[in-house]
């Protein structure tokens, strides 16, 4: 049934959800080649490998492929598919045009509970870069990004983004330590936040592109390898 040779680690005894870890260990095994794209593997094989059910197993496959990482085929068998960097292009063009004036209101509306909230996302922000805790960066940031949304008001804006950041994840597409760290990352949030709290809506607007452009761009060129042309391309017909 399956092409491909699973030499994986089983997963830790643990009370977590098991469908989050099998997403885990799948985005890990891609990343460090032990999965590889268009070999054809199976959920019997993956969940004999990893020491669970099946039950888990297709439903991280389920949300892989939801996010574009996985292709199912006949007979409970599947591919790994690598993120096109069109579309990731695409998904910072969606952002761009929901964030921008969502930040620009947040910064008109900012209030002292407002300005409460961004501080603790902040601190705890900082906190995860010191700890050098990704996972734990990654959820301050959503939550971060979530306050600024839900400020403006506009609960459809937030439930997209919510959702395109969750695609984003699961393909694994995190700039972190691989061409910045998360100090950095953490550094472009600041003018954010300050000109949000400074109630400076063209301010919080800059802030807020460059940090979305700086981030999409890293993005799309790891999709392509490193080949900044097609990077430069790809992002000027999606995005400018």
């Amino acid at each position: 049934m399956a092409d491909g040779v699973l030499e994986l680690d089983p997963l830790p005894s643990s009370t977590g959800r098991r469908m989050e870890q099998v997403i885990t260990a799948v985005r890990a095994a891609i990343d460090h080649g032990r999965m590889q794209p268009g070999v054809k593997y199976s959920v019997y094989q993956l969940a004999d490998v990893l020491g669970v059910s099946r039950t888990p197993v297709r439903e991280a496959l389920l949300r892989l492929e939801e996010a574009g990482l996985v292709k199912f085929e006949a007979r409970q068998g599947f591919r790994i598919v690598l993120p096109q960097p069109q579309e990731i292009a695409e998904i910072f063009a969606v952002r761009l045009a929901l964030e921008l004036p969502a930040v620009r209101k947040a910064a008109t509306l900012a209030d002292p509970a407002l300005a409460q909230a961004l501080a603790e996302q902040q601190r705890l922000m900082h906190s995860a870069a010191a700890a050098d805790d990704e996972s734990s960066f990654a959820h301050h940031d959503l939550g971060l990004h979530d306050l600024i949304l839900a400020a403006a008001g506009n609960n459809c804006s937030r439930a997209i983004v919510k959702s395109l950041r969750e695609t984003t994840r699961l393909l694994g597409a995190s700039t972190a330590e691989a061409t910045r760290t998360l100090h950095d990352i953490d550094r472009e949030h600041d003018p954010i936040i300050t000109a949000i709290l400074g109630r400076d809506p063209d301010g919080a607007e800059a802030a807020m592109r460059a940090h979305l452009v700086n981030t999409g761009k890293l993005l799309v060129q790891q999709a392509v390898r490193g080949d900044h042309d097609r990077a430069d391309v790809v992002w000027k017909t999606i995005v400018n």
